[in-house]
């Protein structure tokens, strides 16, 4: 165990770690394009109000992988309710052009995937420090939107 690992507050000593996993729904490809920046701005700002650090995150072309640690006092469930419903929030009033896509603001998919991390740390953090390029060379994964979802013609 590292101390660099361990955190504590005042009467708490802790290392609460999830691998967590989510997409937008219908896992559209938004998270890869002008707004990949701005999401992930908004993931940190939201991470960082709730005392939650990042270690390592990702935004693949449809989907987010982050490692992260939460203080004790809240449950992973109520962190990704928090990141999943404030960030679509704050996604749709930063790009209203998504309304038309997504409706009734609702930018991620339902569930999310979590798992705990213990002694495979340093794997996660490998892991998803290359899934985007690890994806892009086994071209399990398109980069484009072959038809334009607001006018039903083909991208070229």
């Amino acid at each position: 165990m590292k101390e660099k690992d361990i955190n504590s507050l005042d009467h708490t000593t802790w290392r609460c770690q999830y691998h967590v996993v989510f997409a937008p729904k219908y896992r559209r490809l938004e998270i890869y394009g002008t707004i990949k920046a701005d999401i992930g701005k908004i993931l940190r700002q939201l991470c960082q109000q709730k005392g939650v650090e990042i270690i390592e995150a990702e935004a693949c072309p449809d989907h987010i992988h982050m490692l992260i640690s939460i203080p004790p006092k809240y449950s992973v469930s109520q962190i990704m309710g928090f990141l999943k419903g404030k960030s679509s929030l704050m996604i749709f009033d930063r790009h209203a052009n998504l309304k038309y896509k997504y409706g009734n603001r609702h930018f991620w998919a339902r569930g999310y995937y979590v798992d705990t991390v213990g002694r495979n740390k340093k794997q996660i953090q490998e892991y998803i420090r290359n899934q985007l390029q690890e994806d892009q060379i086994a071209d399990q994964i398109g980069l484009k939107e072959f038809v334009d979802p607001f006018t039903g013609r083909e991208n070229k």
